[in-house]
This record gives structure tokens, sequence and C-alpha cells, in this order.
């Protein structure tokens, strides 16, 4: 018993870290963007680098031989790229355009509501009350964090919004296609697989043939190759590994979301970005709220 709620713990961590990782994306991105680059041309770049680099490591570390997987396990992984990759960032591209980041960032927070329904319809995962606080207490912090308590309703469409929350559910089964995927199949396969599928839907949208200038701008692709790999590669591995070890997946996106601490603590020391104190207390809220999710976890010894 004390073994598995170690390897449980484990994948909490995992899952932490590579959430802590996701926090560094709006860092690269910021980055491409000065070089030039628009959201789906980063988005494809992000992916099709990452495919290059996992398909590498993994032919590496499990051999070629590995890349032969059953029906099942490759539904699973195109599943992962082309709806929580691919699908998520033609949705969250559109949401910021039409109702701003802002609103775009709030709306990205059904995504642990709509695993939390999920996951009790597909895994039988159980309602508790301390799962349910946690959950308003991670959906409220991540809204404060984010908005500081204003949202300019000026900026509201309902196309921005449909955006908005379909990124928020693709970004949501992103727990439930890994966690079916993670059952027979290794991270390092399981990802370059979802990258390989998202970086081929991603491709006609992003256009990267039009401005081959852009293309071949060195920074650009530096940067692109940094994004691909740390919070990409690096990040979804770890995040899949803890996927093979945590047996709630309601819970995942929970944790995962000390992203928006990690990006807004960058925020303040690389940009200087004005936090207030509303800011402050969304973040110690979503700090919270991952503690109390995990708080049984964390009393075993």
């Amino acid at each position: 018993m004390d073994r598995l709620r170690n390897q449980e713990f484990a994948g909490y961590a995992l899952v932490f870290a590579a959430g802590a990782l996701w926090g560094t994306i709006g860092l690269f991105i910021k980055q491409m963007q000065m070089c030039g680059a628009d959201a789906l041309l980063i988005s494809f770049l992000r992916v099709f680098f990452a495919f290059g680099m996992m398909l590498v490591l993994t032919c590496f570390k499990c051999g070629h031989k590995s890349l032969m997987i059953g029906k099942r396990s490759l539904i699973s992984s195109a599943l992962l790229g082309i709806v929580c990759h691919g699908i998520y960032n033609i949705f969250y591209c559109y949401a910021v355009e039409h109702a701003g980041v802002t609103i775009s960032a709030v709306l990205l927070n059904v995504a642990p509501v709509f695993t939390f329904i999920v996951s009790a319809i597909c895994f039988s995962e159980k309602a508790n009350t301390k799962k349910v606080i946690a959950l308003i207490l991670n959906v409220a912090g991540c809204i404060l964090a984010a908005t500081g308590g204003t949202i300019d309703v000026g900026t509201l469409a309902v196309t921005g919004l449909l955006c908005g929350v379909g990124a928020g559910i693709c970004y949501g089964m992103t727990a439930i296609f890994g966690r079916f995927a993670a059952e027979n199949t290794d991270p390092f396969v399981m990802s370059t697989y979802s990258y390989l599928f998202a970086a081929l839907l991603l491709f006609i949208p992003a256009k990267p043939w039009q401005d081959m200038a852009l293309m071949t701008d060195w920074s650009l692709i530096s940067y692109g190759i940094l994004l691909a790999l740390i919070p990409t590669a690096i990040g979804y591995v770890l995040y899949y590994y803890g996927l093979q070890r945590i047996t709630e997946s309601s819970k995942v996106p929970v944790i995962a979301s000390v992203e928006t601490v990690v990006a807004a603590v960058l925020g303040i020391l690389v940009y200087r970005e004005n936090i207030g104190w509303m800011n402050m207390a969304g973040m110690a809220v979503v700090l919270f709220s991952i503690y109390l999710m995990n708080q049984r976890s964390m009393s075993v010894s």
C-alpha cells in the first residue's frame, strides 16, 4: 500500500514539474513574436521541432522498433496530438484574436472542470468534498491570477468565447487521452506520435512556406527549438510519466495549474510586469488548491 501511495505521489510531483516547465512557454513565445512569427506559426514550429527531437530520443532510448505500436496506442496518441496540441492551438489562437489574451486565459479554466466531469463518467472517479473545494478554489485562483479581478467585458465576442471554451475543453482532454495512451505506451513513443499528428494538422493553417526569410531567421529558429525542448518535449514526457502513476485524472489539471503561478512570477522577474495584490492572492489560492488536492498523499509517511 505504501509503495502504491509513494508511486502516486511521484506522479503528482512529475505533473507539478511539467506544469512548472509549461509556465516558461510565454517567455519563448514573446521572443518569437518579436521575430515576427504569429501564433499559428509558433504553434507549428513548437510541435514540429518537438517531433524531430522526440523521434531521435525515442530511437536512441527505446530503439526504432518501439515505434511499432498497437492500433489503440496509435489512436490515443493521434487524439492527443490532433485534439490536445493541434485543435487546442487553433482554438486558442482565435480566442486571443477575438476575445483578448486575458479572457482567453480565463476561459482555459474550463479545463479542470471538464476533466473532472469526464473522469467521473469514464473512470468512475468519486467527487468528494475536498476535491470539489480544491477544484473551485483552483479555478477562482487562476482567474484572479490572470485578471487581478478585473475583466474587460468590452472584449467579449461570441466567437472568442466559443473558441476559448473549446481550447479549455481540448486542454482538459490531455489528462483523459493521455491516461488511455499511457496504459500501454512508453511516454517517449506517445509524445513522438502526438507531435507528429499535431504538426501535420497545423502545417496548412500555419503556412510556414509563405515567408522563407522568417523561416531562415536563426533567432526565431533558436527560440523555437528551446520552446520545443524545455516546456514541450521535456514537459510532456514528465507529464505522461506522471499520468502513468496517477489513478485520479481529475486531479491532474489542478496540479498542473502551477503553470499559472510560474508564468506570473517570470512575468514579474523578466518583463517587470506589474502584479497587483489580487493577482498575488490568486497565485496563493492556486498553490493552496494544489496542496488541498494532494493533502492525503502528502501526509503519508
